[in-house]
């Protein structure tokens, strides 16, 4: 691709809003944490122009300068959008960050592209994370290709690192993994290393030199040629083996010189389908350089190779009630379909949506109709809502430049969209629709939080609630048994995030307190117990008296009342009073404050005066009569079980598998699946995986996966029990 290389664009590199979606490029950027995602968008937009050659935007800030949380992390923890302009294509880039933690974010920007770049660092490899993410790209046929960044670390490899990818990601075809291009060496320096100076084009079998800092071609000398001749033949016949002409390979064969238009021609049709997947070299430019090495190759494969919006099939819409709507492609006149990938708060205009659009065009002071369904269970409402759309802008760093509309296929900032929460449908006032919300991870560590004072307490709600409109990969809940509230993370990183929003943003303090489980208590046997409520002060005094059986009953049932009095011992009015004192007490608990459940009691006789009795009497003494019952059996404390699924490499199905037995968990069996992995499914009492979501990652190197469900409540062992007993004692 390098022949078309046009002039260094200057300020054309400033993105404004597209025309025509043909001319839009969204490509989102994937590798871990570390691997110079954001460094390699600051030296695009700096080869694009975006910026000057100090990396500065006009503003005087940087395109990276995007949250204060950013810089005192010292990593990315949120999507971010970078566009920039090159050979009168748009590109709209996304960054997302690279942490575990964060991969929510990665998600909404799997969302909102059409291709992707898997970034590899050339010091540290590819781990299992985003070979993960890679097979999720192949399973929907994304686009991809790979950049290799780091080569000036020692003992950087380029051609090792392209075996490398073939390895990891070419499991199928190792030969549509190929290098478009090999690097070329200065001299080495007293360490050793040769720095990588240039690139020579396997294709076009040109030289391009970017030791000055500017990119300059030439041609290769006689013996350089021998060094790339079995490299180039083999990308050759990677690209004609996708060729979608059958007789390319035959005539290729059997001699015949293909010409190199028809061969790029070949290869960006291929990249574009998603069947080869092209690496790459990337290094950001020198102090006072233009361009950073790789850059032009890698914006070229961007805007020739990769798909436009056009090719991308639209997520699948519906009416609200359901109905589904077949919706063109990319139309830019067709009905109103965009979607919100991100929402964050801007100090200055309030609340600010990312959007893309997929069909119609936007324009600003419209009047849109909001949807969001399906996240009722993360502490998002449903919702249907006509809203007024405030300025369009794209981003920039901390700026918002102004657009004029956003059409289908592009991407946008949206202003003043106060319900508008992330994986929300805009559509048209009048034809109101709804996408099907892309795949969420579940947020599996619980962070319990009090507010720090009554000040905190007034403005948590609001907090909090803004805090989950922003991240659907936050759950917030109020936990009804523990009176906690609980919001549901990722992993810590993403729970300090939450917590430094709350604080910075919101002007929120709050404190975190341990997480508490929620308890049951039952009856291990049968017992009986009598209340006798009898208290005589001046005018009616307080009369009743009830003898009550209990005995247990199997999980799940609840409390079961039945009435066996004969002879009017208790008068009819007063057993619902009885049954009433019962269940008022069970909620309470009768041993160590947690609720009474699977249990019959029955009522067996009592006592009644004609003037003292009532109501109340009859409900305290049913209470006492629970009471004295437990007092005098023994009483099984319940935790909850939980059933686990992890989805785990087989190299560290042993140690997960030794894991959960050291967490009291019984493991029900194992599944053999694709990829190398095995499905473990066992049950384990929730007191054992507070902290699973964080110990798994750590013991699976982050490459493991795993669910949650609640399966029953069940007999904790006595030493525990006896534990938490004493706890209770203490505290009250």
């Amino acid at each position: 691709m390098g022949d078309k290389v046009k002039e260094h664009p200057g300020a054309a590199g400033r993105a404004r809003a597209a025309d025509h979606p043909a001319s839009v490029r969204n490509v989102v950027l994937v590798g871990h944490s570390g691997s110079g995602k954001t460094t390699l968008v600051e030296a695009l937009a700096l080869t694009a122009g975006a910026v000057n050659r100090a990396g500065r935007v006009e503003d005087g800030g940087t395109v990276s300068d995007y949250d204060d949380i950013e810089h005192r992390q010292q990593r990315s923890v949120q999507l971010s959008l970078v566009p920039v302009e090159w050979n009168g294509i748009k590109i709209n880039i996304l960054d997302t960050p690279g942490y575990a933690d964060f991969v929510g974010e990665l998600r909404a920007g799997l969302r909102a592209a059409d291709a992707a770049l898997f970034v590899v660092s050339a010091s540290d490899g590819v781990d299992g994370s985003t070979r993960m993410v890679w097979e999720e790209c192949a399973a929907v046929g994304m686009p991809r290709a790979i950049v290799v960044t780091h080569l000036e670390a020692a003992r950087a490899d380029f051609q090792e690192m392209t075996r490398v990818c073939a390895e990891a990601f070419g499991a199928d075809d190792p030969d549509a993994v190929l290098p478009l291009y090999l690097p070329l060496h200065g001299p080495q320096g007293p360490d050793g290393h040769a720095p990588v100076t240039g690139l020579v084009g396997l294709l076009t079998q040109k030289l391009f030199d970017y030791s000055t800092g500017e990119r300059k071609e030439s041609e290769p000398g006689p013996d350089q040629l021998p060094d790339i001749e079995d490299a180039r033949n083999r990308l050759i016949e990677g690209i004609i083996s996708e060729s979608e002409d059958e007789t390319l390979m035959d005539r290729y064969l059997g001699g015949e010189q293909i010409d190199l238009k028809t061969l790029i021609e070949d290869l960006e049709r291929a990249v574009a389908r998603g069947a080869f997947f092209p690496v790459l070299a990337a290094a950001p430019a020198a102090d006072g350089a233009r361009q950073g090495l790789g850059t032009v190759e890698l914006l070229e494969l961007v805007t020739g190779g990769f798909p436009t919006p056009f090719e991308h099939p639209t997520p699948g819409v519906t009416t609200i009630d359901g109905t589904p709507r077949d919706i063109k492609p990319c139309d830019t006149d067709g009905p109103l379909v965009a979607e919100v990938v991100k929402t964050a708060s801007d100090p200055y205009v309030g609340r600010v949506s990312l959007v893309r659009v997929f069909s119609g065009t936007l324009r600003p002071d419209e009047t849109v109709h909001v949807s969001g369904h399906g996240l009722a269970d993360r502490g998002h409402e449903d919702h249907d809502v006509d809203e007024k759309i405030g300025a369009l802008s794209t981003p920039f760093g901390k700026q918002q430049r102004p657009v004029t509309h956003v059409i289908a296929g592009d991407l946008a900032c949206v202003a003043k969209l106060g319900r508008a929460e992330t994986g929300d449908t805009l559509s048209g006032r009048d034809d109101p629709l709804l996408m099907e919300p892309w795949e969420m991870p579940d947020p599996l560590l619980p962070l319990a939080i009090e507010a720090h004072s009554k000040a905190d307490e007034d403005k948590l709600s609001q907090g909090l609630a803004r805090l989950v409109a922003e991240d659907p990969t936050m759950r917030l809940e109020q936990n009804q048994d523990t009176h906690q509230v609980v919001l549901w993370c990722l992993g810590e990183a993403h729970a300090d995030v939450a917590l430094e929003r709350l604080r910075s943003r919101y002007g929120v303090q709050v404190d975190v307190v341990p997480h508490k489980v929620s308890l049951r208590e039952t009856f291990a046997g049968k017992s009986a117990g009598r209340g006798r409520h009898v208290k005589q002060s001046g005018g009616h005094g307080q009369f009743a008296i009830c003898e009550i059986e209990v005995e247990p009953l199997p999980g799940g049932s609840g409390i079961e009342f039945v009435d066996k009095v004969v002879g009017g011992a208790v008068p009819r009015q007063f057993i619902p009073s009885v049954e009433k004192g019962i269940r008022a007490q069970a909620v309470k608990g009768v041993a160590a404050g947690y609720q009474l459940v699977d249990v019959r009691v029955t009522l067996l006789d009592g006592k009644a005066h004609s003037v003292d009795s009532s109501d109340a009497a009859f409900q305290t003494a049913g209470a006492l009569a629970l009471r004295e019952a437990a007092a005098d059996a023994k009483i099984h404390l319940l935790e909850p079980v939980a059933e686990v699924s992890v989805l785990v490499g087989d190299e560290y199905v042993g140690a997960v598998m030794s894991d959960l037995s050291g967490r009291r968990g019984r493991v029900l069996g194992t599944e053999q699946t694709s990829g190398g992995r095995t499905l473990i499914k066992a049950e384990v009492p929730e007191f054992e995986i507070g902290r699973y979501a964080v110990d798994l990652r750590s013991l699976s190197h982050g490459t493991a996966r795993f669910s949650r469900s609640y399966a029953r409540h069940e007999p904790m062992p006595p030493q525990i029990a006896e534990r938490i007993r004493e706890q209770a004692k203490d505290t009250s």
